[in-house]
């Protein structure tokens, strides 16, 4: 398959990546910093071209209910938004975990509580990997840390919303939303036939066309072990997740002594960091989770477990340290470094705070 090189934003990445992947449909509403993403779909008009239906809705409410209806049809759709939207979509995401449908929500963080800043932030980890909304259920969470990765995570995103039929979560910030970046894009893909969807799909509410059979998308069950038992089904996707789809990138940690643990953003500043430590002879390494749940709690532990101390690296209070600490079993002195509102912490910042650790 031929390959195109571009510059684009990592917006604009996740835009042209659901054109290109053969995505279906994307219902947003636009909030600072992701605004690029439903301009770039608007600009490309891809309804001329795949057939991709794109929608700015009346708000973050209402896109992510069409979500849910696009999901239920067994159609290929995604939202996008930014923290304070997203929030709004919570309800939403528990009804569609809980329907078992697949989606793709795209979040490029900025700076809370409240309204906060346009600025980036990765202050709703908490809100992404612990489930926003009610219920018993978890969204499966990727965290780009570049621009290509922004591209090559939304068809990455549909394939796991598949084959878990269960929301997917793209939690990237506004440092990578708005980055420009050279990428590989690939050649279009066709969207899925309705006869594919028929025959791959046979939960999907497509009307009579060949099964004659009412199928009813409803996370509603009145009596309560057959709630249970949805439950338990759930359940043994998510750990059947665990197992199978837990991703991350251990980065110059055979030889380390100390150890550095962030994603996104934060894990690129680190890598740096990361160098400006060895050059003064301090043995650090970096284990950068790509998917934040399922979290990579056996490679902390036994990475982590060799270590003398560990520092969690986040644009925020501390939020994925509590996940850190939790899978070294309290073995290893486990720090945080952050800043938050929408600073951004600088590699020689967090190579100082190292520096104190150490002594």
């Amino acid at each position: 398959m031929a390959k195109e090189l571009k510059l684009m934003k990592g917006n604009e990445a996740i835009a042209e990546a659901a054109i290109r992947c053969g995505a279906d449909g994307y219902f947003g509403y636009p909030i600072t910093p992701q605004s690029e993403v439903l301009e770039h779909l608007m600009a490309e008009r891809p309804y001329l071209t795949t057939g991709m239906v794109v929608l700015q809705a009346e708000s973050e409410l209402a896109s992510i209910n069409m979500v849910y209806a696009g999901a239920a049809a067994g159609k290929r759709v995604m939202t996008s938004s930014s923290s304070p939207g997203f929030s709004l979509m919570q309800e939403g995401l528990s009804y569609i975990a809980g329907a078992e449908l697949p989606a793709l929500c795209v979040n490029v963080v900025r700076g809370g509580p409240g309204l906060g800043t346009i600025q980036p932030s990765q202050s709703d980890y908490f809100q992404t990997t612990k489930g926003g909304g009610h219920g018993d259920y978890r969204l499966i969470t990727l965290a780009p840390a570049s621009v290509q990765e922004m591209y090559d995570f939304v068809e990455l995103g549909f394939d796991l919303a598949f084959k878990y039929r269960n929301p997917v979560a793209i939690l990237s910030d506004g440092v990578i939303g708005q980055v420009m970046e050279k990428i590989m894009i690939d050649d279009y893909k066709p969207r899925w036939t309705d006869e594919y969807i028929e025959k791959n799909c046979p939960w999907a509410a497509t009307g009579h066309r060949s099964t004659g059979k009412h199928r009813i998308v409803t996370s509603l069950e009145l009596e309560a072990l057959k709630q249970e038992a949805i439950n338990n089904r759930i359940q043994a996707k998510y750990r059947e997740c665990e197992k199978n789809d837990t991703r991350y990138e251990a980065i110059q940690c055979d030889d380390a002594e100390y150890l550095f643990v962030a994603y996104g953003s934060a894990a690129r500043i680190c890598m740096k960091a990361v160098e400006l430590a060895r050059a003064e002879g301090i043995k650090v390494g970096l284990v950068r989770p790509i998917t934040l749940w399922p979290f990579p709690t056996q490679a902390i532990k036994e990475i982590g477990g060799r270590m003398k101390k560990i520092m969690s690296v986040e644009m925020n209070a501390g939020q994925m340290i509590e996940d850190v600490k939790l899978a070294v079993e309290g073995k290893v002195p486990v720090e945080h470094y952050g800043r938050y509102g929408g600073v951004i912490p600088t590699p020689v910042e967090i190579f100082e705070a190292l520096k104190k650790m150490v002594k």
